[in-house]
């Protein structure tokens, strides 16, 4: 750890929160993509679009039946049968359809006496049928670049054959800069959340060098967490500045207003307070956008579900700042725990979060809110 400095970091003004995720979409590049098995590419975001092979190859049964074409059933009744003068063929699941046939009929749905098979019901042309190509078209991709891909895309790709993909998966570096309990907390919650939402995160150990990692070709962003304040041991953000690009110290975000941004080269690198509720404010709100960027998400692809819910009662908030809150729900109620310090107890008691935009003086109790879930 670097010694004590005898100068003192200090905010000369807090960037607005829409400005610095406007330089965010600006200045961030979407890492190089790389082609990697279908089953390790959960969570990540797609460089190429995924496309199968057609499948299957020719029209083929869904259910266990009799093949036939429909036109001959039209009108057909439990008291008005109609007579299949072309014998209907038994199938079953998967097997391709006979020739001459279009739909395949329940078993209870033809009585066959004496040779002579008659329909009970009107059969649909295509009932019971999966058509060449209907799992899987050649001329529509499955998944399109910029989609992150979930468990269930990763099974269908599977199923269809589709062995490996081309994906962007950011390398991520997160560096508790001291070994405090709360920081290691916050890097290992952040690490965690990384790997989930599509990076590739390596948790260094705390105390670790910041300026030799700055200068690693390692990653494609860093994120430090601590020394973001004006204590006599916090040098981070100096450090920053002499060893990168510095753009942002001081966000008008609460919880969180110390955070800076900087650039190493191209490389993204955000350096977060040392306290896990502002670490987690502003990793959502900034450190995610990069993540996005880097990967090249499609910000209409939101991973996590966002419900809308009425406040308990009502939450005030000083205009200029953007302001994270803690919620509890109650039912259809969303009930505020905490606001410009969040405790540890209100986030462990909590169900979520909503945003109060710099613009806004707060809400009324009523009032409509937009709950997402923490990591």
């Amino acid at each position: 750890m670097a010694a004590p400095s005898d100068t003192i970091q200090t905010i000369a003004r807090l960037t607005p929160l829409a400005d610095v995720l406007a330089m965010v979409d600006l200045d961030v590049k979407p890492v190089t993509p790389r082609t990697v098995e279908t089953s390790k590419a959960s969570g990540r975001t797609l460089a190429v679009d995924a496309m199968a092979r057609a499948r299957p190859n020719v029209a083929i049964a869904m259910l266990d039946g009799w093949a036939l074409a429909a036109d001959a059933t039209l009108g057909a009744g439990g008291y008005t049968p109609a007579l299949l003068l072309v014998p209907p063929q038994r199938v079953e699941v998967g097997q391709p359809m006979p020739p001459d046939t279009d739909s395949v009929a329940p078993f209870d749905a033809v009585k066959i006496t004496n040779g002579h098979a008659e329909a009970l019901m009107t059969i649909n042309p295509g009932d019971g049928v999966l058509p060449a190509g209907g799992d899987c078209d050649p001329a529509i991709p499955m998944r399109r670049a910029g989609e992150p891909l979930s468990l269930t895309d990763i099974a269908a790709f599977d199923a269809a054959g589709i062995a490996r993909v081309t994906v962007r998966e950011p390398r991520v570096r997160v560096l508790p800069l001291r070994g405090s309990g709360i920081v290691n907390a916050a890097a290992r919650l952040l690490a965690a959340d990384i790997e989930r939402r599509g990076g590739s995160a390596r948790l260094d150990d705390a105390g670790r060098d910041l300026g030799a990692v700055l200068g690693a070709e390692s990653a494609d962003f860093i994120i430090v967490i601590g020394g973001t304040g004006n204590g006599r041991n916090d040098n981070s953000v100096q450090i920053l500045a002499r060893e990168t690009r510095l753009a942002v110290y001081g966000m008008a975000l609460t919880p969180g207003e110390t955070a800076a941004l900087g650039f190493a080269g191209p490389r993204p690198v955000l350096v977060l307070p040392g306290r896990l509720d502002a670490a987690l404010s502003v990793w959502l709100l900034v450190g995610r956008r990069i993540l996005e960027r880097l990967a090249a998400t499609l910000h209409h692809r939101d991973r996590d579900p966002v419900e809308t819910l009425t406040l308990a009662r009502k939450v005030t908030s000083t205009v200029g700042l953007a302001e994270v809150v803690p919620v509890r729900r109650n039912g259809e109620q969303a009930e505020p725990l905490a606001m410009k310090y969040l405790p540890l107890s209100s986030l462990a008691r909590s169900d979520g979060w909503f945003l109060v935009p710099a613009d806004s003086e707060g809400y009324s109790e009523g009032s409509a809110v937009q709950v997402k879930p923490w990591p």
